[in-house]
């Protein structure tokens, strides 16, 4: 299964879900989906009691019930029972509950938007604003995020073409243009902000931001260039990519007398912010 996690919002209620490629459907965490209808303080508990009372009648919910991996508070991933849109909507039935209607409208809502977002590619842009805007983050911030990911597709688009293997092969090259233009690995970089499992993009100013592009963009265009056939040669493309960032780097910090890889990350940063407000 090729997944990604996301966090869906119903009446501000957070409501983890993945979105598998290969048979095209939403999984929505079951634990979530009772806490919203049900209001209940214990709502694994509620589920769990549930799950025993339809498992007696005998309902195929329980039984075609999948478990996957998702973001616990604590940032951790665990496994929990989680259902498509289908066997959510039958779930439903068996929770009373004054939101069971509205809630089905919003799933049903959440389904048709990843359907069309599949069918043009620059809604998904627009919901993914919509979400960091919701987060939060400032316009500004936003666009150069946006530009980022295409600038980092371009160049793993680049690594794909020639052969490189997904995995530890661009997570090392990947390291190696963090560390020529920052002196910080993904690790290390992540560190230093203070972060866990958060993605490290999302955690960076918008002058780490342009510079990482910078090297990225670099790296990819020098590859063109270049032609490298070795991962070896790869990885030497990847130092001359960083090194251009590198040196812009440098030269900004000289000028201005500020460090430009920063602790700030996304927390502290909109943090900041609200108190400026």
């Amino acid at each position: 299964m090729t997944k990604k996690n996301t966090i869906k919002l119903f009446e501000e209620k957070k409501v983890r879900a993945v979105w598998d490629d290969v048979t095209e459907e939403w999984f929505f965490s079951v634990v979530d989906v009772v806490e919203v209808l049900t209001e209940s303080p214990n709502p694994r508990k509620y589920w769990s009691v549930l799950k025993t009372r339809l498992r007696k009648e005998g309902s195929e919910l329980t039984t075609n019930c999948s478990q996957l991996k998702m973001p616990a508070a604590d940032g951790k991933n665990y496994k929990t029972d989680v259902m498509t849109t289908q066997q959510l909507f039958r779930l439903i039935q068996s929770i009373p509950s004054p939101k069971a209607e509205p809630f089905k409208l919003w799933i049903a809502q959440v389904a048709k938007e990843r359907l069309d977002q599949m069918q043009d590619p620059e809604l998904s842009i627009e919901q993914a604003m919509a979400d960091y805007k919701r987060l939060g983050y400032s316009d500004n911030w936003i666009n150069q995020r946006l530009k980022s990911i295409e600038i980092r597709k371009d160049l793993t688009d680049e690594w794909k073409k020639r052969g490189l293997q997904e995995g530890v092969q661009f997570a090392t090259l990947t390291d190696i243009i963090y560390k020529t233009w920052s002196d910080k690995t993904a690790k290390e970089y992540k560190l230093f902000k203070g972060l866990k499992k958060e993605n490290l993009r999302d955690n960076m100013t918008n002058k780490e931001l342009v510079l990482n592009m910078l090297a990225e963009l670099s790296t990819k265009e020098i590859s063109e260039a270049q032609n490298p056939e070795t991962f070896d040669e790869h990885a030497n493309v990847a130092v001359q990519g960083g090194s251009v960032a590198r040196n812009a780097r440098l030269e900004l910090e000289a000028k201005t007398g500020k460090k430009v890889v920063s602790q700030l990350n996304a927390k502290s940063i909109l943090s900041l912010k609200g108190k400026e407000k």
